[in-house]
């Protein structure tokens, strides 16, 4: 079979990106990184290789001694440890020096034009999650009222600028004022500080940008953002259709409605 590599950080996405490569008959070799994957990733693909965070020449040398050419980059990595004591190879040290600063996407953008460099070409990540990829429509039972379709309009227009200029894709309102604009700290921590400004009953809007890079980086919501909109005591979630990925869609969409939450795709 052919292999294909899996670059794993947290979360679901990388068994996802796993068992659709299998179906596709494809030998998936994965790289996890200490700290960030999941160790039960090893049993979704054929071999887990183990790296610390910027050890980038190693990533490529497990490759090469795998016969890989081809990979995806899935999962999260918590871009706050890039600014903790990591200890790059010589590799990794080139793309932290190559990223123009080191928001998520910068970086990304430089590891992936690295490992092209070195002979990894990075694939673009729907084909391997078309399960994933939210449709349009309403998802939940109840639908969004007026004063929150408002604040959807709102929340859209400006998450897409914010997008644009790579601060962060999500935004929180309130009766027509933003409360809160996702920055480092991730989506979660953006609505858990929106809610606690707002003292509640916030809309959350989550975009993807106009140029996203479909080889890395597409909006992902799950069960921990379902969570976090809990505590933040929202009252509906917006979402882009075709460029979102939804984690445990049954299980989100069952808890929603047990919130009450409004969740919507356009």
């Amino acid at each position: 079979m052919d292999a294909i590599g899996i670059i794993a950080g947290g979360g679901r996405l990388p068994f996802v990106g796993a068992a659709e490569a299998h179906a596709q008959g494809r030998r998936v070799v994965a790289v996890g990184v200490r700290g960030e994957t999941d160790p039960a990733l090893a049993e979704a693909v054929d071999v887990l290789h183990w790296v610390r965070l910027g050890q980038l020449g190693a990533v490529v040398k497990t490759f090469r001694r795998e016969g890989v050419s081809e990979a995806l980059l899935l999962g999260m990595v918590d871009i706050r440890h890039l600014f903790s004591n990591i200890r790059p190879d010589l590799l990794g040290a080139r793309v932290l020096f190559k990223a123009r600063d080191l928001r998520g996407d910068s970086v990304l953008e430089a590891i992936v034009e690295t490992l092209e460099g070195e002979g990894i070409a990075i694939l673009e990540t729907p084909p391997f999650l078309t399960p994933l990829l939210l449709p349009a429509g309403l998802l939940t039972r109840r639908a969004p009222n007026r004063t929150e379709q408002r604040d959807i309009a709102l929340g859209r227009e400006v998450a897409r600028q914010i997008a644009g200029l790579r601060v962060g894709q999500t935004v929180v309102l309130k009766n027509g004022t933003v409360v809160a604009v996702e920055s480092v700290e991730g989506t979660d921590a953006a609505i858990r500080r929106g809610g606690q400004l707002a003292r509640g009953g916030v809309v959350v809007v989550k975009v993807a940008r106009a140029d996203q890079d479909l080889r890395f980086d597409l909006p992902t919501i799950g069960p921990d953002t379902l969570a976090a909109l809990r505590d933040a005591g929202a009252t509906t979630l917006a979402l882009d259709a075709g460029r979102t990925l939804l984690l445990d869609r049954q299980r989100f969409v069952r808890d929603a409605d047990a919130l009450h939450l409004a969740v919507v795709a356009d």
